[in-house]
């Protein structure tokens, strides 16, 4: 039995996947249009990986410019069920420091630009989305991480904001009256679509600083995170390149599932043109 494919989609300061062997690429051309960057396949430790920079070589798109849709798309037509995030974050509590790596596991959305689901125009689904990240996979990139010895949290709620600013002081204080622990700008997106894809989906918060809130350290500017974004690169591709080796073959969870009780179109309704174009996705569901 061919084990099942393991996306990494690298946030800021992760452009590339260091260990991966027999590298290709593959453009990723989708009915959402193009992906971020070429999709790079190999293996890790044995296992079909596929590795996309979410930014395109370089940091071209900005948070609310990145096409989500055929980035996660794109992921799917490769046969990928698992996708492990990593994503440059500031800290809205203490106990969060600098070079720390949180797995999240709840998110709350700022956003009002992103385009955050592959249904409309005639196919309407309402997935379930109250625990929004895969419980198995977020628990193999915990262990990973405390077996190789990195300073880990296991769960955190992550506000994703829009961007591209930076927060204000009153904003960073806010989210942490609210209880929020992390902030960043990409994640929720492509959780939401990965749910959709029925792909399990997971994030490696890399912390790089205190946001603005902190009495005791400078507010937050692009020198202060990239001086920790190239140490959290490194330290993420250790942990994944242990965690691989623990995901199991085959999915065993729901988010296989998520579609099965979430479309809600009367299945002789459905233009063809839209059943034609998400078949990687809701093919099982609507046949003929």
């Amino acid at each position: 039995m061919v084990a099942q494919r393991i996306g990494i989609i690298g946030g800021s300061g992760l452009y590339q996947m260091a260990g991966i062997e027999g590298a290709r690429e593959k453009r990723g051309r989708t009915p959402f249009g193009a992906a971020s960057d070429p999709y790079i396949i190999g293996t890790v430790g044995g296992r079909e990986v596929v590795f996309l920079t979410r930014h395109g070589a370089g940091h071209r798109y900005m948070p609310s410019e990145i096409n989500y849709r055929a980035n996660i798309f794109g992921m799917k037509l490769l046969d990928v069920h698992w996708i492990i995030s990593v994503s440059a974050v500031g800290s809205l509590q203490e106990r969060y420091r600098p070079l720390d790596i949180v797995v999240v596991n709840q998110f709350f959305d700022r956003t009002y630009r992103r385009n955050a689901t592959f249904f409309g125009e005639g196919l309407v689904a309402h997935i379930a989305f109250a625990e929004p990240i895969c419980a198995q996979l977020a628990g193999t990139l915990f262990a990973a991480g405390n077996e190789i010895g990195v300073s880990i949290h296991n769960g955190g709620t992550y506000v994703n904001m829009e961007g591209p600013a930076f927060s204000t002081r009153a904003e960073s204080n806010a989210y942490r009256a609210m209880g929020m622990d992390l902030i960043g700008m990409t994640n929720l997106t492509e959780a939401k679509l990965a749910r959709e894809a029925e792909i399990c989906y997971a994030t490696l918060a890399m912390v790089t600083d205190y946001d603005c809130w902190h009495p005791e350290h400078e507010a937050v500017t692009m020198e202060a995170v990239v001086r920790n974004l190239k140490k959290n690169a490194a330290t993420a591709t250790r942990l994944i390149g242990k965690a691989i080796g623990a995901i199991p073959a085959r999915q065993k969870c729901s988010c296989g599932s998520a579609l099965k009780a979430a479309i809600v179109t009367d299945p002789t309704r459905v233009p063809l043109e839209i059943a034609r174009r998400l078949r990687p996705i809701v093919g099982k569901y609507l046949k003929g």
